[in-house]
């Protein structure tokens, strides 16, 4: 991995060595981190199967070329070790496989006109549809007060050969976002498509896929505070292999979903009190040709709560909760974070999930999690959280057997951002 990075750094100085002053400026930026916790009974009872306790390592770096104001060319590369495993944090800490292009497309301009190329990042509806990177396109008109994204992304290739190309699956949205003073109105479409699916393993489809998102983003801000809406809709069809997911002798399914989610925050001096309320459709376990259960093929990323929606140790979650792929929820917050000092806060956080259905055991409560964040600015760009979460698991969580416990984290985190 050394010898990699060594060999893209090498390149990029004689690029920039090799060429006029004039005809190119470099821009790097980057971000590492550091982390090191223990996750215990994740499983909800006390087997074990979940625990870990360990630390890791990841580092981004972030190279542009900015030939003028309407050409760039953007690269974000990234590793990832965990202290001690053979591929690149044991002794000698020299490994392979875990060297990532994260990014790399052109962004220019024609005239109110921007086009992003190659591998690029994209959230559409906060992460609640998508918060990923693809291979695509995206092409944005403009306008006096608003902007209009025609976005591209190819989710899967089917190769070469007979109908091969049936074998692709692609998402095409749009995002367009209207500012109103200090309030900013963003509606968008996704819709994913395939003649056949079946080699894509992110989804249940054997033939064709036709599955949409519609929705709108809200978002105000007012005297400090600011409150923030999501409504999603879901809806399509897909053909599935038999007796996939419970559906017995069905082979079409019909979509009917949907998600909302609301945020608000409200300044006090130092400090601020927050709430959250999501609540994300779920199957009703029918054995019927309708899918009620909200749920994106690929893409979706959304962080809530720390032990059952990830967090800033974000490697697993409890037993049976949806974690960032917010699905069948129910889940409410209320925290408060405040000023402990010039560089220190404090955010203390209560949430409540359920299952939005009942799972087949007849349980729907997850519990009620209680985290705690302390976060201190070290030195300039360099931080340091500590963190602790403990959830009061409940049915849908352990099971309800006799060697049910409570989910605990406790962790830390050092990063630095330039």
């Amino acid at each position: 991995m050394k010898k990699v990075l060594f060999l893209l750094l090498a390149t990029a100085i004689v690029v920039v060595l090799a060429n006029p002053a004039s005809a190119f400026d470099s821009e790097f930026g980057g971000y590492w981190r550091t982390r090191a916790y223990s996750q215990s009974n994740f499983s909800g009872t006390d087997n074990g199967a979940q625990d870990l306790t360990q630390v890791d390592t990841r580092g981004r770096l972030f190279y542009t070329a900015v030939f003028s104001e309407d050409l760039k060319f953007v690269n974000k590369f990234e590793w990832n070790q965990t202290w001690g495993d053979t591929v690149g944090g044991d002794i000698g800490t020299d490994g392979t496989g875990i060297f990532r292009i994260k990014n790399s497309y052109a962004n220019f301009n024609l005239g109110a006109w921007n086009l992003l190329v190659g591998l690029q990042p994209r959230v559409l509806a906060r992460g609640l549809v998508f918060d990923d990177d693809f291979a695509g396109a995206v092409v944005t008109y403009n306008g006096d007060g608003f902007m209009f994204p025609f976005i591209w992304m190819k989710a899967y290739e089917g190769g070469m050969g007979d109908e091969a190309n049936d074998k692709d699956v692609d998402y095409y949205a749009v995002k367009p976002s209207f500012t109103m003073g200090d309030m900013t109105l963003t509606p968008f479409a996704l819709y994913v498509t395939s003649e056949d699916a079946s080699s894509w393993g992110r989804s249940l489809a054997n033939e064709e896929v036709g599955v949409y998102f519609v929705g709108l983003d809200l978002d105000a801000k007012f005297s400090g505070s600011s409150f923030s809406f999501s409504g999603i809709y879901e809806s399509g069809s897909a053909d599935i292999t038999p007796a996939a997911q419970g559906y017995l002798g069905v082979d079409s399914v019909d979509v009917s979903a949907w998600l909302v989610d609301l945020k608000a925050r409200f300044s006090l001096g130092e400090g601020d009190i927050h709430g959250e309320l999501i609540y994300a459709t779920g199957d009703d376990m029918d054995t019927d040709d309708e899918v009620e259960g909200f749920t994106v093929p690929a893409g979706q990323s959304y962080y809530w709560a720390e032990i059952m929606g990830w967090g800033i140790i974000d490697n697993q979650a409890s037993a049976n909760a949806c974690g960032t792929a917010v699905t069948n929820l129910l889940a409410a917050n209320v925290g408060v974070g405040f000023s402990l000092g010039a560089d220190l806060t404090l955010d203390a956080d209560v949430w409540y999930a359920a299952l939005a259905e009942e799972n087949a055991a007849g349980n729907d409560k997850l519990g009620t999690e209680i985290d705690l964040k302390l976060t201190y600015k070290l030195v300039d760009n360099l931080k340091i959280e500590v963190v602790g979460a403990y959830l009061f698991a409940d049915d849908a969580t352990t099971g309800g057997g006799d060697n049910a416990e409570d989910p605990i984290e406790i962790g830390t985190r050092l990063s630095l951002a330039f």
